[in-house]
């Protein structure tokens, strides 16, 4: 699963010419997971876009025109992934539990960003938090802190 990812980050090239491989690894499965959370209501909505890329700005620090290459190629990974381990497995190997709590936390305000949470936004913000090893606990509290 992992090469899926690896093989994404080798062969994908934009139109401009300018490989993806300059994008790196962490902030592509940071912005494929809040995409994936994005889509799973089967729109994204303007306001989780907003999120998104704020989320995106200040996990990554990349400027604005960055962002949305990051999100383009984010789209793409998440189209072409076998499964979320592929992303949250270069998570686990980069991020501690502090920033993965934090990466949580900004899935659920992504979630919540259209005012209303639907099921398959919780399904899967429940299994990327079980992949990233963090506790039912964790899941409950960034719910809770980003529902306010």
């Amino acid at each position: 699963m992992l090469r899926t990812l690896k093989t994404l980050f080798e062969n994908r090239v934009t139109n401009d010419s300018t490989a993806d491989d300059d994008i790196d690894p962490l902030s592509l499965a940071v912005a494929a997971l809040l995409f994936e959370i994005s889509k799973a209501d089967q729109e994204v909505a303007e306001d989780e876009r907003k999120v998104m890329i704020a989320a995106i700005r200040s996990v990554c620090g990349l400027s604005k025109k960055d962002i949305v290459n990051l999100l383009d190629s984010a789209d793409g990974a998440v189209e072409e992934a076998v499964s979320l381990y592929d992303f949250t497995s270069v998570i686990n190997e980069h991020l501690n539990r502090e920033k993965k709590y934090e990466l949580l936390l900004l899935l659920w305000r992504v979630a919540y960003a259209d005012g209303r949470l639907d099921r398959y936004e919780e399904y899967f913000i429940r299994k990327i938090a079980d992949l990233l090893h963090l506790s039912h606990r964790d899941f409950i509290r960034a719910k809770h802190a980003a529902a306010t």
